[in-house]
């Protein structure tokens, strides 16, 4: 299962790395760039209709979906060989409600494997009847941005990688940051007292991303990323406050 919006140069390579034979689902935003047609290309089916929003495209996505399992793919992803190997091998026992998968993501060409990005393992493999998704904003509040899946029953790790490519460039990385801060700035207080506490929390992540999760371990990327997410709160209550007045 696929989202896409303005996905051409992405949609090929997270298609073709998905198993050989698998259904594959695309659900796409009204894109203009001939996303849709390429993705019917390769193999998918393709439902085009509005955006209404991550979280409600994400649940009616599901919706679709007539196999009992279902893998959840970001157009901007792909499956490495090892993962598709562990997904042929996998032979969940009735219990199993889903697995956790292995990311890493790619910043101007290079893996992070430390800091806030490391170690991340999102449920993207799951039983589809057992499957719910919530929104976590990183700034608190009710924005529905930030979703994860929650499954019934146990959840276990899946062997290999899925690597993610959203941020070829430094002004990919701000186009996105500003997007969903700005997004969040609608569901959470509105108020001075609220940029102060965001400020003192960033005072906190940022050392803690850059030596204890060994942030600078991945060189002037990972510092880069370390002190962009720790300050994304402090970015959401700026913005909550100016959009307010």
């Amino acid at each position: 299962m696929v989202l896409t919006k303005d996905e051409a140069p992405n949609v090929r390579r997270a298609l073709g790395s998905v198993p050989r034979g698998a259904a594959m689902l695309v659900i796409d935003a009204e894109s203009t760039d001939g996303t849709a047609a390429l993705a019917r290309e390769i193999g998918a089916r393709v439902v085009v209709r509005p955006w209404p929003g991550f979280v409600a495209a994400r649940r009616s996505a599901l919706e679709l979906v007539g196999t009992e399992w279902t893998f959840m793919l970001d157009a901007d992803e792909a499956l490495e060989s090892d993962l598709r190997e562990a997904l042929a091998e996998a032979r969940p026992d009735g219990d199993v409600g889903g697995y956790s998968v292995r990311r890493t993501t790619f910043f101007c060409g290079r893996p992070i494997r430390y800091g806030p990005w490391g170690g991340d393992a999102p449920v993207r493999f799951f039983r589809t009847a057992r499957a719910t998704l919530v929104a976590e904003p990183v700034a608190g509040g009710d924005s529905d941005v930030h979703e994860r899946w929650v499954v019934e029953g146990r959840v276990l790790a899946l062997g290999g990688t899925l690597s993610h490519y959203s941020y070829p460039t430094v002004a990919a990385y701000r186009a996105k940051f500003d997007r969903y801060t700005s997004l969040e700035a609608g569901g959470v207080p509105r108020s001075l007292g609220a940029i102060v506490r965001a400020f003192g929390v960033a005072l906190l992540r940022a050392p803690w991303y850059l030596v204890v999760k060994g942030g600078w371990r991945d060189g002037w990327r990972g510092g880069f990323v370390s002190l962009a997410s720790a300050s994304y709160p402090v970015a959401v209550a700026w913005k909550a406050l100016r959009n307010a007045r």
